[in-house]
């Protein structure tokens, strides 16, 4: 499996969990970088710059009598267009950062890859100097990969994807799930651990302290140590770029993790930990009727509402110990 970028002369540095992240965006690979958690000080300029946008803001104070013009930044959204093949396979509006682990992430979803043995290059097209080059990344697969993109392509609409989309463009949702297994890891995680969670996502926001406008999703080991933590203005991307860092990783599937995700949990958070094999998901608020339907009917268990100590539990109460 080949990782490239079109420019030469990339810059990287160490992130705060072993891996690297470089010019391209944050988690870049070293193939053992299995997260996200850096801080803006830390990262290559023109990653900080992509993620980040300047913008002027009028500030009216508490009294509403006062304002004040400053500089401000905002989360950066642009569109992605992923191809497959050489072909536009989609086009997705993003938090630019982690675009291989992205695209990865969404072609498991869609059930294109089902492992790291089926890519074979990812590449960001153009050249160094080409306007735009950095919106557009090239993913060859392999194999049994190659024959179903081509299938992919053929059976899928062109269709943009907000930020706020997650699964879309494909025909049905029982496509989306068919042949998937139900989920079969049997740990369980301490309430306790399941109570702290938010914390901890919270602490790799990194981004979300600079804007305030971003989602954040984690990927938790039993005793609740991070392993991946990623920031997108959709919280499905988020989900994307820490599954995809995964597979890149060769780490996969993920029966030994739970996924925590900012927001709300919709089908499409469900329905990607499903495809990955994770067995508990939860979320700081409520999950969506056919979240906790698919949940239900794949044997995942499915957490809300977990803020200030307590949560509820949708599905799968098993797997949440005692203390």
């Amino acid at each position: 499996m080949e990782i490239a970028a079109s420019r030469p002369n990339r810059t990287s540095a160490s992130t705060d969990m072993g891996g690297t992240f470089d010019e391209a965006g944050v988690g870049g690979f070293g193939l053992e970088a299995l997260g996200f958690r850096l801080r803006a000080s830390d990262m290559a300029p023109r990653t900080v710059r992509r993620s980040m946008k300047p913008v002027d803001v009028v500030r009216v104070g508490p009294l509403h009598d006062a304002r004040e013009r400053r500089q401000d930044v905002a989360a950066a959204e642009e569109p992605l267009e992923i191809r497959l093949q050489g072909s536009t396979f989609v086009v997705t509006m993003r938090t630019p950062g982690a675009d291989r682990e992205l695209a990865v992430g969404l072609l498991v979803s869609e059930r294109v890859i089902a492992g790291p043995e089926d890519i074979g290059t990812i590449r960001h097209c153009g050249g160094a100097t080409d306007e735009g080059a950095e919106n557009l990344l090239d993913v060859m697969l392999v194999g049994a990969a190659a024959v179903r993109a081509e299938a992919a392509l053929g059976g899928r609409r062109l269709v943009t994807t907000t930020s706020a989309c997650g699964v879309c463009g494909r025909r049905s949702i029982d496509e989306l799930m068919q042949d998937v297994p139900p989920v079969t890891g049997r740990w369980a995680m301490a309430a306790a651990v399941v109570a702290a969670l938010p914390g901890r996502l919270r602490g790799g926001q990194t981004l979300f302290d600079e804007t305030g406008g971003l989602h954040a999703a984690g990927l938790f080991d039993r005793h609740g140590t991070p392993v991946a933590v990623a920031e997108d203005v959709g919280r499905h991307n988020a989900v994307d770029k820490v599954v995809g860092a995964q597979l890149l990783g060769e780490r996969w599937p993920l029966p030994d993790l739970a996924l925590f995700v900012s927001g709300r949990t919709s089908f499409e958070i469900v329905q990607k930990a499903v495809v990955a094999g994770i067995p508990i998901v939860g979320a700081v608020s409520a999950p969506s009727s056919l979240a906790i339907e698919l949940a239900r009917a794949a044997g995942v268990t499915l957490l809300g509402f977990v803020r200030d100590d307590t949560f509820n539990i949708y599905t799968g109460e098993e797997r949440v110990a005692g203390r």
